[in-house]
């Protein structure tokens, strides 16, 4: 190296995974040498990297919505309480009455400065309506039920030992409001694991049965053994034996070219790769009669496409053997003859041919051309072999979603040879126009093919993918797939998972050269749509058309996209999928948007999309680092959404909507007090009560609300898609439903003060003595009924029962009245002074008070039971009908459970009676009992969506 004297000839960086232009200039003759010549954040991976942004959920935005119009209600009653109070005081007597006489310092003080002061004062003595204690609940609350979805054993993935993870709790319950699905396709929708299924060679069509090739439609005695024609190949004497079918039985005279014709097709498939290998101890690999003992352990193939390592290793399996690479000399074992061949030239696969080629030289000096693609790109290249045979046999392939690969070859002259040599050589060091100058040289040299056959590769789905898209549909979920892979394959795959249906019309924006053209066939595209509005569309886009509808089409684009159920994007680079995701992002409709993917290329929509998930495939784990949520499979994705985003959303917003609720009963009460006391500040509640009052008395039920709440049984969210409706588009936390909120809370305050004050204001045999409450007793009054019916209210929202909620929902209840007897009825010694002393014993004495604590209670609370009951009799949701259905089924299963042998029994034939009537009820004119309604209800309470 110190003597290497080289010039290296490059473009700047740039983030184009497909395209670098450069060359190397060696002064001296040299042994190979590896050159880096992008580094660091100059790689075209980092280059394609995104930086992360901070991701907020829609619940977060909403809380910080209502915040602010809280802030305004406080400053609001601050300065209505400041004007009314100089209102009140421009009357003589009560600015300065005899028992509390102004010093000379407040009568000379400045005006403007009292009202600034007294403004302030009041804006202390109501911003506990500020729940600050709030975002503290949410983040306890994101954190701790995070952990369910790792806890989850229906989200574990026994094979690879691979649980759920939570990379962030910030998100969990947008997972309840995700429109939009964008998933990558090869190890995201399929195991990334390549199966060599079946092959068309001379017109002859293969499959690969227990290692064996297997002419189609085999006679009995081949079944058993007998006919594999590749046992037939190492004996050639048993040739006639292969099969009974007449289209495959042969003359001695062709036996030789039969075989020859067989023996290029596997040479093509074990050469015509970048195929790597490791851990080669092979001797008896390919030793028996076309029979491979390949295993893993003797030999492990590498390759970045899939595709080529299935191939090589089915040619193992067969007796062709890939030895390795030794320089620029290829080795290969057939039925145990090793045969080595020189590597002259790799033609790369690119987007615009769709196929690649390899140059090689024998051991015998002629120079062969072997090709593999896409039957478009090689059969009109073909002049040789059985075309329309394999032509057929390729859409039979296809049909059964299989990815299909034609392989052909053409021998050169030393002549032809040399001529490609040159302009390969000088496409290859040109610094200008090189693509086009390649793409030249590569159709000059692969034309006049002779076809040799067809292989046929299954790239297996994922389990449950097909299910799991289809709930997405129903759930009214778009679903996206933006892969790199080319048009063919992301088609038949797209097909074969249900992303696209048979019946559904495919639209394609593909191949587009110029915006002038992208715009006219998008505008064709529309008209297509509003001309056949009725059927279901597709929509095929690849990079480079992407790339120009993005550019100054993006309306029109959009449109398109939004009239189409399903959208395939093929060709794809990292960042283009980003920008996708950007694009539906910022449209005016703000949908939610999650991502799925399983590779580094899929990090810039893993972290571009609003929710993002990690597949911890076999792409290793960047994705999976770099997302929210990492699951191992799929289809895990439809119980994260439906399931825990469901539940997620709903306790969150319940949680948010019961803060402002109850901040604004805590408040509402001080505020009217201010009335009866001239506006002089004098607080309701006790100190002790106004600090302890969030974070003890109501703090414990609503947080376990958040994170046991069940509203709907699991199952029946995740085998009925269609209730992910009912809380899509942020609707619990609506504009109307935190009106409803608020307005509830102020109705409940104002029973709350006005209920005790006119109970209890003036009455004087409350107490035994004569003596008429005070204000701390007044005060403790009012505090006493909202903590009862505010932690009443949590309990009549809850559907989810455990025993932690009894022991925090009642528990909340004693442990107050305990605190309030032992804070009152003790002299405590470090406190300098104790306004409440023996003030809440003498409540608990009269009463007078239990009956007015009972009747404030009652009231609050029944208009509330009453709505809810009309409700859901008048206009139920899904989700209630899915409520009373649960609790239909639970009832007469737990029940049954609980009741002895005997009387179990009779609850089973009850039960039987109760289906029975299911049965009659649809002719019966009028259905008045319990039983018929209830039989009634589990046919209508699920009509199909």
């Amino acid at each position: 190296l110190d003597s290497l004297i080289a010039v290296i000839e490059c473009q700047q960086p740039e983030a184009d995974l497909y395209r670098f232009m450069g060359r190397m200039i060696i002064t001296q003759q040299m042994e190979e040498i590896v050159v880096a010549v992008y580094t660091g954040m100059e790689t075209k991976m980092a280059l394609n990297y995104k930086s992360k942004s901070q991701k907020r959920s829609a619940v977060e935005k909403s809380m910080n919505t209502f915040l602010i119009i809280y802030l305004i209600i406080l400053i609001s009653e601050a300065i209505i309480s400041t004007i009314l109070k100089y209102t009140w005081q421009a009357q003589e007597k009560w600015d300065e009455p005899w028992y509390n006489q102004k010093t000379e310092h407040q009568r000379n003080s400045s005006k403007i400065l009292r009202f600034i002061s007294d403004f302030l004062a009041f804006l202390v003595l109501y911003n506990f309506i500020i729940p600050i204690s709030l975002y503290v609940t949410v983040e306890m609350q994101k954190f701790l039920g995070s952990f369910f979805i790792g806890w989850d054993l229906d989200l574990y993935h026994e094979e690879s030992d691979q649980k759920s993870q939570v990379n962030t709790s910030d998100l969990n319950e947008e997972l309840g409001q995700v429109d939009y699905v964008f998933t990558d396709k090869t190890g995201t929708l399929t195991e990334n694991e390549m199966y060599f299924r079946e092959c068309s060679i001379n017109g002859i069509k293969y499959q690969e049965i227990n290692g064996r090739l297997v002419p189609e439609g085999p006679t009995p005695e081949s079944s058993e053994g007998s006919l594999s024609y590749l046992s037939g190949l190492s004996h050639l004497s048993n040739l006639a034996h292969l099969t009974s079918s007449s289209s495959f039985r042969t003359s001695p005279e062709n036996e030789t070219e039969l075989i020859k014709g067989h023996d290029v097709f596997f040479k093509a498939v074990s050469l015509c790769h970048t195929v790597q290998i490791s851990n080669i101890q092979s001797d008896s690999i390919g030793d028996g009669p076309w029979q491979s003992s390949l295993e893993s352990s003797q030999m492990e193939y590498y390759a970045s496409s899939p595709d080529e390592k299935a191939l090589v290793e089915a040619a193992a399996r067969i007796g062709i053997v890939f030895m390795g690479n030794s320089e620029e000399i290829m080795e290969i074992k057939i039925l145990g003859n090793l045969e080595r061949y020189k590597l002259l030239h790799v033609l790369e696969f690119d987007s615009d041919r769709r196929r690649m080629s390899v140059i090689v030289q024998a051991s015998s000096g002629e120079k062969l051309l072997f090709a593999k693609g896409a039957e478009s790109s090689i059969l009109p290249k073909c002049i040789g072999g059985e075309i329309e045979k394999t032509r057929i046999h390729v859409d039979e392939f296809a049909l059964k979603g299989l990815r299909t690969l034609c392989i052909a070859y053409r021998q050169f002259t030393s002549k032809e040879y040399q001529e490609i040599d040159r302009r390969l050589f000088e496409a290859r060091t040109a610094l200008q126009q090189r693509e086009e100058k390649l793409a030249e040289v590569f159709q000059f040299i692969e034309k006049d093919l002779i076809l040799l056959g067809a292989t046929a590769v299954e790239d297996r789905l994922q389990d449950k993918v097909r299910e799991t898209i289809e709930a997405l549909r129903m759930a009214g979920i778009k679903v996206w797939v933006l892969t790199g892979d080319k048009h063919e394959t992301a088609v038949s795959v797209s097909l074969s998972c249900g992303h696209f249906h048979r019946t559904m019309n495919i639209l394609e924006l593909i191949n587009q050269k110029s915006d002038s053209e992208c715009a006219e066939q998008l505008r064709q595209l529309a008209r297509r749509i509003k001309e056949d509005h009725v059927i279901q569309h597709g929509l095929v886009v690849d990079g480079t058309s992407l790339s120009l509808a993005l550019r100054e089409h993006e309306k029109l684009f959009m449109e398109v996209c939004r009239n189409c159920s399903a959208v395939l994007c093929c060709r794809m680079a990292p960042l283009q999928k980003a920008k996708v995701i950007r694009l539906i992002k910022i449209s005016p409709e703000k949908p939610i948007t999650l991502a799925v993917g399983d590779g580094a290329n899929d990090v810039s929509m893993i972290q571009e999309a609003h929710v993002g998930i990690g597949i911890m495939g076999k792409e290793g784990r960047q994705a999976a680092r770099n997302s929210d949520y990492a699951i191992a499979r799929f289809k895990f994705l439809s119980k994260l959404l439906f399931v825990h985003g469901h539940f997620y959303y709903i306790r969150i917003a319940t949680l948010v909507q019961y803060f402002f609720y109850k901040n604004v009963c805590f408040i509402t009460p001080q505020f009217l007090y201010q009335f009866y006391c001239l506006f002089s500040q004098q607080t309701l509640y006790d100190s002790m009560y106004l600090t302890l009052y969030n974070i003890c008395f109501t703090s414990l039920p609503v947080l376990i609300y958040s994170l046991l709440e069940q509203h709907v049984d699991p199952h029946v969210l995740q085998n009925k898609p269609a209730l992910y409706r009912d809380i899509s588009k942020n609707r619990l936390l609506s504009i109307e439903t935190f009106l409803y909120w608020t307005l509830l809370g102020f109705s409940h305050a104002f029973i709350f003060f006005f209920g005790s004050y006119f109970l209890m204001g003036k009455d004087i045999s409350l107490l035994g003595n004569g003596q008429m409450f005070g204000n701390w007793t007044f005060g403790t009054l009012v505090f006493t009924v909202m903590v009862i019916t505010v932690t009443v209210k949590m309990a009549l929202e809850t559907h989810f029962w455990t025993w932690i909620n009894h022991l925090v929902t009642w528990g909340s209840i004693i442990f107050y009245f305990i605190f309030s007897l032992f804070y009152s009825g003790i002299l405590w010694p470090f406190l300098s002074s104790q306004n409440m002393y023996f003030v809440f014993i003498q409540l608990l004495s009269s009463g007078s008070a239990w009956f007015a604590i009972i009747l404030m209670v009652v009231t609050c609370l029944f208009l509330d039971v009453v709505k809810k009951v009309f409700d859901r009799q008048l206009h139920p949701t899904s989700t209630e009908k899915a409520q009373m259905y649960s609790n239909t089924v639970a009832l007469s299963d737990e029940f049954i459970a609980l009741q002895p042998l005997s009387r179990a029994r009779d609850q089973l034939s009850r039960l039987s009676l109760l289906k029975q009537m299911q049965v009659s009820s649809a002719w019966t004119p009028c259905a008045v009992s319990r039983e018929k309604q209830q039989a009634r209800l589990l046919e209508e309470c699920w009509p199909e969506p």
